[in-house]
């Protein structure tokens, strides 16, 4: 698990729009990530195909969580091949009525029931499939096939 530690606003401000949230860059987790990211997945069949997209990710400092999370997307897009989505929306709302909520999503704390098939992993040998990885984990073990596995996969389970 890799977490990008956040500058906090404090009790009396209350909860902070996502797109002012902050990324606190007092500790080098930028450097962190990269090397820990480097030591799982350097033997992964893909590693070295997508090193250079992925690395410039980690060898900057970032002010913005949503702006880094944004260059996470485009550069994941681009590793798969596929047109990075533009639209964005300009207001919240709760309970969207024109288009579907996948916000549970992104809830870290909250189970998804996906049944993921099964792929090649860096340590198969010694462990069984471990589901629900980063799509870095993905790309590094399936590379150009990364987008085909994608589009298989069953989800039922967003319309639940």
């Amino acid at each position: 698990m890799l977490s990008i530690p956040i500058q906090h606003v404090g009790g009396n401000q209350g909860r902070q729009k996502y797109k002012d949230v902050l990324v606190d860059n007092s500790y080098p987790w930028q450097r962190q990530h990269w090397r820990t990211l480097q030591t799982a997945y350097r033997t992964s069949p893909f590693f070295e195909f997508y090193e250079d997209d992925i690395a410039p990710l980690y060898k900057q400092e970032h002010e913005s969580l949503l702006a880094f999370n944004l260059q996470t997307i485009a550069m994941v897009c681009e590793c798969l091949q596929i047109e990075m989505p533009e639209k964005k929306t300009s207001k919240f709302e709760l309970e969207p009525m024109e288009l579907k909520d996948f916000r549970k999503m992104v809830n870290a704390k909250r189970l998804i029931k996906l049944k993921q098939e099964p792929y090649a992993q860096v340590f198969d040998d010694r462990h069984n499939f471990v589901k629900n990885t980063s799509v870095l984990d993905l790309l590094f073990n399936e590379g150009t096939n990364a987008l085909s596995y994608l589009k298989q996969q069953n989800l039922d389970f967003l319309y639940d």
